[in-house]
């Protein structure tokens, strides 16, 4: 069988594949976009979910500037594809990741980076020192505003760590970073949009303290596809880091309503009858994650179970049509960044019609 090429309809494709219904990824773009830019904030859409270069650039044109990435193997494969304007988003932490960022930065200037302490600052200080590279790496302090995952306290540890910083030779202290992820899939809009503020104050009080202290602080990022449009209201903010918008999910459906589409499905085929109301299709834990609940089908008669790596099962009641071997699906995934991680290519079509066809540039880059 030959690999399918532009031009080709979807019905053709082997399954299980990820197909992009282009009409709505391009509406998803424009919605935000026409709901962000006017703010006169920075857009830097998270590329954990893309994992793509394309899509990255279909970004910037789309007004963008410049994308996130958790990884320093992600911003490695990204930026080998052709876009670099990256922030890893993640700390960067241990011998052999300092190593890799060093030889990253060595080729694209335009990387920037998170620390939360001054171990990790003064590893990448020390190793850039002995590289021979002259030129300081951007870096923003990453803030813990919430979440509790990673990022350092507000208040005196923020300054002690900025003072830190000042003291380095090759780190250029640009700004802070803070993250509300636990705030993302509140499903009481007023109760995500309130906590959200709290964060945000936070986060530019935090801004605000360490320019009074005599530092240059010209970034402060943040937000996600669940929060950006409550980020974009609080002065100070001059960046916002939506991702999930471009395809969406269950989870985020569920959470902040059906302003966004999912655009993203997984196409599936029948392929074993089981009884008179369910079938076996052909995607399982392989194709589909679980870790936000299981995925659904696109037409919602029909409900999914798990059967395991390879399948899955689609059961239905009385009166609703029944599926066959060989009928095709499309589920729509329940988390998607980590289903995006599990397929190679997307296939972008309209109206049934492939158009382009995406690598996922930094699937499997989790170091």
């Amino acid at each position: 069988m030959s690999f399918p090429k532009v031009g080709d309809h979807i019905d053709s494709l082997d399954t299980p594949s990820m197909i992009v219904d282009l009409d709505l990824c391009e509406a998803n773009i424009k919605k935000l976009m026409d709901r962000l830019l006017p703010t006169g904030l920075n857009i830097r859409p998270h590329l954990k979910t893309t994992k793509s270069a394309i899509l990255a650039n279909k970004l910037t044109k789309a007004g963008a500037r410049g994308g996130c990435v958790a990884k320093v193997s992600e911003a490695e494969a990204i930026a080998a594809a052709g876009f670099d304007d990256l922030l890893i988003t993640c700390e960067i932490i241990g011998p052999a990741k300092v190593q890799r960022l060093v030889e990253l930065y060595r080729k694209y200037r335009n990387i920037r980076i998170v620390v939360d302490s001054e171990i990790g600052a003064s590893a990448i200080n020390e190793a850039l020192l002995s590289s021979g590279i002259k030129e300081p790496i951007s870096v923003l302090i990453d803030l813990d505003v919430g979440l509790h995952r990673t990022g350092v306290k507000p208040g005196e540890p923020a300054m002690a760590l900025a003072q830190h910083i000042a003291g380095l030779k090759q780190l250029n202290l640009i700004g802070v970073q803070g993250y509300e992820g636990h705030l993302q899939h509140l499903h009481d809009k007023e109760d995500r949009r309130e906590q959200c503020l709290q964060s945000m104050q936070i986060l530019t009080g935090t801004a605000n303290s360490l320019r009074a202290a005599g530092f240059k602080i010209e970034v402060v990022t943040t937000g996600g596809t669940g929060t950006a449009e409550f980020c974009a209201t609080v002065p100070g903010v001059t960046e916002l880091q939506p991702g999930s918008f471009i395809f969406m999910d269950t989870d985020y459906r569920n959470a902040v309503g059906t302003f966004y589409s999912n655009s993203l499905t997984l196409l599936s085929t029948v392929i074993s009858q089981q009884g008179p109301k369910i079938v076996t299709i052909d995607t399982g834990l392989k194709s589909l994650t679980t870790d936000s609940g299981l995925a659904e089908c696109k037409d919602s008669r029909y409900a999914y179970g798990v059967l395991g790596d390879e399948h899955g099962s689609l059961s239905w009641e009385t009166g609703t049509p029944i599926l066959g071997v060989g009928d095709r699906v499309e589920m729509i995934p329940s988390h998607i960044d980590p289903t995006v991680n599990l397929h190679d290519f997307y296939f972008a079509h309209r109206k049934g019609i492939i158009e382009e066809i995406w690598p996922v540039d930094s699937r499997g880059k989790v170091q």
